[in-house]
This record gives structure tokens, C-alpha cells and sequence, in this order.
């Protein structure tokens, strides 16, 4: 893949950031060579120049949006934590988008798992959340070790898919009060 120059550096983050806008609106099914090179403003035979391949392009994508909602919640950990933690779990357009934001995202982390190539990145990705999610309880007062903050995510995805399966218009909800009361247990 060339990039060498400064201009194929911006045309392939520029590729990677309207990658990412469509896996946010529309899931992985959503990334198709076309419609990135549309977003971005750039001719069709770029995507398959600077990537290899769709599956390396959706990569980008979906490490362009993990790490900057890694860095958000990075540069708001003086927040409230449990909110932090639902931006991350959720992802932040949970707060406004209601039902369908959550489906989204809990369609793409599941959908994640479909595609094997993503595997390593979601692990790599896994590490990082876990240790801002301990962060963020920590500041709350609640200290978690490894299996302590697995029980807390399993509780709070046990909960909002449960809520998703009833169509619950506040998935969000259902995930907060499944965090506080997977916390005081």
C-alpha cells in the first residue's frame, strides 16, 4: 500500500476517517469501496490503492473509531465515571440515539466476531478499554481487578441485550442501573 508521501498519508487517513463516519451510521455493511471514496471525496481506485483489500479498509475503520473513543474517554475521565463507562460499553452516540445507536454498536461488536481478521485489533482494543473502564471506576471508588471488571461488562451486556430484545426505548437505562447494581453487589 503506498503512502510515502505526505499526500497519500492524508488521502488514506481521509479514507480511514470516512470509512469510520459509515461503519458509525451503518454498521459493516455500510464500508463498500464506493461509498468510502464518495465520503471522502476521492476517486473509486484509491480504496483498493491505499488497502489491500475492504477487509483492511473496515481494520482502519474500526480502529479509527475505537481509538477515539479510547482518547474521549481518556480526556474525560474527570466525568462521571459510570457515564464513561456506558460511552465506552454503549458508545457515545447512546446518549442521544436511544435503541437504535445501541443496536448499532452491539450489532458491530457482534458482528466483530463473524470476521476473523479482526481479532487481533479487538484484542489488542479489549486490553486498552479494560484498563480505562478500571481507571474510571477507580476514580469512583470501586477497585477491580481483571475478573472483578469482566463480571461488571458481562452484567451491563447481559442487561442491554435483554433491553434490546424487548426494544426497550432506553437501552441506556437499563445499562446504568444494571452498572450500579453489578457495583454494589
Amino acid at each position: 500500500m503506498p503512502v510515502a508521501t505526505e499526500k497519500g498519508e492524508r488521502r488514506r487517513q481521509a479514507l480511514t476517517e470516512a470509512a469510520g463516519e459509515l461503519l458509525r451510521e451503518g454498521g459493516f455493511d455500510a464500508i463498500r469501496h464506493r461509498a468510502v471514496a464518495e465520503r471522502a471525496g476521492l476517486p473509486l481506485a484509491s480504496t483498493t490503492y491505499y488497502f489491500d483489500s475492504l477487509d483492511e479498509l473496515v481494520t482502519a475503520a474500526v480502529e479509527h473509531t475505537s481509538r477515539q473513543d479510547l482518547a474521549a474517554g481518556r480526556a474525560n475521565l474527570e466525568s462521571d465515571p459510570f457515564e464513561l463507562v456506558l460511552d465506552q460499553l454503549l458508545g457515545p452516540a447512546s446518549r442521544e440515539g436511544g435503541l437504535d445507536a445501541v443496536l448499532l454498536r452491539y450489532e458491530q461488536l457482534v458482528g466483530a466476531g463473524r470476521r476473523p481478521y479482526l481479532a487481533p485489533l479487538m484484542r489488542a482494543l479489549r486490553v486498552e478499554l479494560d484498563g480505562l473502564l478500571v481507571d474510571a471506576l477507580a476514580r469512583a471508588g470501586h477497585d477491580l481487578d481483571a475478573d472483578g471488571l469482566r463480571r461488571v461488562v458481562e452484567t451491563v451486556d447481559g442487561a442491554v441485550i435483554s433491553a434490546l430484545i424487548e426494544a426497550d426505548p432506553d437501552p441506556r437505562g437499563t445499562a446504568r442501573t444494571a452498572l450500579r447494581r453489578a457495583l454494589t453487589a
